[in-house]
């Protein structure tokens, strides 16, 4: 351990943000954060929640954000360098990365950042509110499944990091808690608890098949 803290004396904070709904945060996120830190030597990775998220809002039923933010702390408690955040819930209103980068920045200024996404969310960079505010701030890492370069738009810097694909979706364990089916192994014990103590999802949820 004294080799790894001498290591990092002297050089910038690197602290990664992997943003989403995580309406439920399931092992697939978890996967994501730990690999994604491990392979670029980030300090810690915070997995942001979305207040409003607003590509989403209008398609289905949110769960409320601070609901989310208890299963994401429940999620990340114990794992090291991973860790909940809440700045878009305090800022309000809908959630946007530049926005939450530029406060970040200004919390953590001699911090590098990085900017977490998905290969779906990779293709379509070009369409995000503000890219070059994100592109000034944060380096983007792009998380690539198992020998699939995901495509990233031309111009656009990156990194690559291959990560054990799980094909875990929020949208199913949404479903199958309302059926009844077991969630076992596709979220931690923590998370399933606090789903159970809030009694989140509800069969209204599951209308928004």
């Amino acid at each position: 351990m004294a080799g790894v803290a001498t290591s990092r004396m002297g050089r910038h904070e690197r602290i990664g943000i992997f943003g989403g709904t995580f309406d439920p945060p399931h092992v697939g996120h978890l996967v994501t954060a730990v690999n994604v830190r491990h392979a670029l030597d980030l300090d810690r990775v915070i997995l942001m929640v979305a207040n409003v998220p607003w590509q989403k809002e209008g398609t289905r039923a949110i769960t409320p954000a601070e609901d989310r933010l208890a299963m994401v702390e429940a999620a990340v408690a114990g794992v090291e360098g991973l860790e909940a955040g809440r700045w878009e819930i305090d800022h309000g209103g809908p959630s946007f990365t530049a926005t939450t980068l530029a406060g970040l920045a200004r919390i953590h200024p001699d911090a590098d950042l990085f900017t977490i996404v998905g290969d779906d969310a990779a293709a379509g960079l070009t369409t995000w509110e503000r890219l070059d505010d994100v592109l000034s701030i944060s380096e983007i890492v792009v998380v690539d499944r198992p020998g699939v370069h995901a495509p990233v738009p031309d111009g656009i810097p990156c990194h690559h990091v291959e990560v054990p694909h799980l094909d875990i979706s929020s949208t199913d364990l949404r479903r199958r808690i309302v059926d009844g089916r077991p969630l076992d192994f596709l979220v931690t014990s923590p998370v399933l608890t606090v789903i159970n103590e809030r009694v989140l999802y509800s069969e209204t949820v599951g209308s928004h098949r």
